[in-house]
């Protein structure tokens, strides 16, 4: 289904005012029934990562971390079973897992002998039983299962997305019988940048020529295409044609 502009305007306009929440994201659907879960779902990540990334400083100032690291101890010290970490994220308005990464290396610095890499800390967030404290660990594990737009979970399941919309592409193309190249021949023909799929015979679709197909799994916004262009899409474009279809 094809989403206009004005559509997606209205959409993200709604989003403004409600929290990054799956019951959130439930109200949008009875909001917008015409438009699919995915789609809502995609620009819903969308829009509050660039709120995220618009706030981002605040949140990783001296200042804040400590009051954030003492707030979860006090709540803790009264209750550790509350989801006193989610609770507080939703409160200043900042993604849990964010929220979750922020107190974890902040308790790891004030245990452990030398600061904690980041390495260890992605360990910690994707494993949270490798986190030395169990109060600390039943939190951060809160913040990450009640994320629906950060953390190892996310990263997951918007890798899973992403390989089966490849594969959901290659079978088209095999079902419409047309000749192609995928990234893995491609990179084995010494080509440092691919995209997903290289029609060997040209295509015409919409008055377009298409030359190569490039999926995304997530919704193509300006913002996104932008991105994707100066990233992406003009090596494509110098180095092997002139016309693009990208799959969002």
């Amino acid at each position: 289904m094809i989403l206009t502009k004005a559509q997606y305007d209205e959409i993200a306009q709604c989003l403004v005012s409600v929290p990054p929440t799956r019951q959130s994201l439930r109200k949008l659907k009875q909001r917008f029934p015409s438009q699919s879960q995915a789609t809502l779902l995609s620009i819903f990540s969308q829009e509050y990562q660039k709120h995220i990334k618009r706030t981002h400083a605040k949140h990783h100032t001296s200042e804040a971390i400590e009051n954030y690291y003492q707030r979860y101890l006090n709540g803790v010290g009264k209750n550790g079973a509350a989801p006193v970490l989610l609770e507080l994220a939703n409160e200043v308005d900042y993604a849990p897992s964010l929220m979750a990464r922020i107190v974890l290396e902040r308790f790891l610095q004030e245990h452990e002998e030398t600061p904690p890499s980041k390495s260890v800390i992605n360990s910690m967030l994707r494993d949270p039983s490798q986190i030395p404290d169990g109060v600390l660990a039943n939190q951060v594990y809160q913040c990450t299962v009640n994320d629906c737009c950060y953390g190892p979970l996310v990263d997951c399941i918007k890798h899973a997305i992403g390989y089966e919309h490849e594969v959901l592409l290659r079978d088209l193309l095999l079902e419409k019988n047309l000749s192609f190249l995928d990234e893995d021949q491609l990179r084995a023909k010494g080509y440092d940048k691919t995209p997903d799929f290289i029609l060997q015979v040209p295509v015409a679709v919409e008055g377009h020529i298409i030359h190569w197909i490039e999926s995304k799994a997530s919704f193509g916004d300006e913002c996104s295409h932008h991105a994707y262009l100066h990233d992406q899409f003009w090596s494509y474009w110098n180095s092997r044609s002139r016309h693009l279809c990208s799959l969002e």
